[in-house]
């Protein structure tokens, strides 16, 4: 080569040089040096950052949840992308549910993580996760409609364990009356309707529960059934005698109940499952699940990106070989198990690969959907490095984390870029 071309050769590699040196290597070399700095950046601390790694508890933590992520966001993505390649090759609208997988790809982090700060909302009423949960829950266990119903002043009714209990034990041919308050007029079932007395029968024992409140001062008799007031539809009532459960009923729409002969002499009993709180939901971003909660954020997002690398992957693989072993009487498990994921192991180690790297430098969802208080049980070490850097003060241990960070995707890379030489030669 002339030393002319040499020039020429130099000048075109120069701007592409100087922003390398600008942009990837001056920061990295000069976070380096600040890492061996005190927190005023003019003494020298030695190693003293570096040991605040494995010392300080929040770094601890976010070196915890990073394994976490690089062990559980590359695998469940590849698994999902992979099992969504093979099978939308087989369906006639495969390339429409691409388009919907992959969307998300097309949305920002900070987009995603808000998103998914109202998906994992603690209400049912406005986080989409608790709803689901909740509405299944609710289909198999009810919750009660008289979360907050409580006997009134001069109540017949005493507390027992959680529920409520008659002070005097009943008789045959009475008329019980079991006068609550505390529910709300817009929180009665939908079917509740006019309380009424129940009428007495000399061979059981009648009974009315029901909202023994009326609005307005000095309006209602306390104790007594008044027209206003509705009957706990539903509510169920046991006879209990000697410890045991001798009979039950529930109560009508109008409030009304009948026990039969076996309740005579016995207590009436409101058990707590009539004043169970409603059922809350998952609490997603608390302490225990916030990290496997972003996680899902994660693989919602990159799923699509493995999917469609893990596509063409499928596509340039040779046919003939499927169905090879399809005329040799293997079934499709067989085939997609000893045959397409073999085949497809130099795309899924790019994919995989592709995603430890990202899920090692993750900040972005970490910070936004988790709430404060579970900030520090959620913390990666991309977060840990904002928080010393700008929130405590501390550039030298933000440093330190930079350049642990840099250690950690090195070898990452070099297995990726010894793995793209050894395709090169093949």
């Amino acid at each position: 080569m002339t030393g002319t071309r040499r020039t020429v050769v130099v000048l075109f590699l120069l701007p592409a040089l100087v922003l390398l040196g600008a942009l990837v290597v001056y920061p990295i070399g000069y976070s380096v040096v600040r890492s061996f700095y005190d927190q005023q950046g003019d003494g020298f601390a030695g190693f003293d950052n570096y040991k605040a790694l494995f010392t300080d508890d929040g770094i601890r933590t976010a070196l915890k949840n990073n394994i976490i992520w690089v062990v559980f966001a590359p695998t469940v993505a590849t698994a999902l992308g992979l099992i969504f390649a093979v099978l939308t090759e087989r369906v006639r609208w495969g390339t429409a549910f691409k388009l919907v997988v992959f969307m998300p790809m097309a949305i920002s982090m900070l987009a995603a993580g808000i998103i998914f700060r109202l998906v994992y909302d603690q209400d049912p009423d406005k986080g989409v996760a608790n709803a689901v949960w909740v509405g299944v829950h609710d289909t198999f266990a009810p919750a009660s409609a008289f979360p907050k119903a409580h006997p009134g002043r001069e109540s017949p009714l005493t507390s027992d364990k959680g529920g409520f209990v008659t002070r005097d034990a009943v008789h045959t041919g009475q008329s019980v009356a079991l006068p609550l308050v505390g529910v709300a007029p817009d929180r009665m079932p939908d079917s509740a309707r006019k309380a009424v007395r129940a009428a007495t029968d000399p061979g059981r024992v009648a009974g009315t529960a029901w909202q023994d409140f009326t609005r307005g001062k000095g309006v209602g008799r306390l104790g007594q059934v008044d027209p206003s007031e509705l009957g706990y539809s539903g509510m169920r009532i046991e006879a209990v005698k000697d410890g045991e459960v001798v009979d039950s009923a529930k109560v009508g729409d109008d409030g009304t109940f009948s026990l039969s002969g076996k309740a005579d002499g016995a207590r009436l009993r409101l058990p707590a499952s009539n004043f169970a709180e409603p059922y809350n939901g998952v609490d997603w971003l608390g302490p225990s699940l916030v990290t496997p909660a972003i996680i899902g954020s994660y693989v919602w997002m990159w799923a699509g990106f493995a999917m469609v690398l893990i596509a063409a992957g499928l596509a340039g693989m040779p046919r003939e070989l499927l169905e090879a072993a399809r005329v040799d009487g293997a079934n499709e498990w067989q085939v997609f198990r000893r045959v397409t994921v073999p085949l497809l192991a130099p795309v899924l180690a790019v994919v995989a690969v592709t995603l430890m790297i990202n899920v090692l430098k993750v900040f972005d969802l970490v910070f936004i959907i988790a709430p404060g208080s579970s900030q520090d049980d959620a913390n990666v070490l991309a977060l840990e490095l904002y928080r010393k850097g700008f929130s405590e003060g501390r550039p030298g241990v933000a440093s330190a984390i930079a350049v642990f960070l840099l250690l950690l995707v090195i070898p990452v890379m070099a297995f990726n870029v010894r793995r793209l030489r050894r395709e090169v030669r093949r």
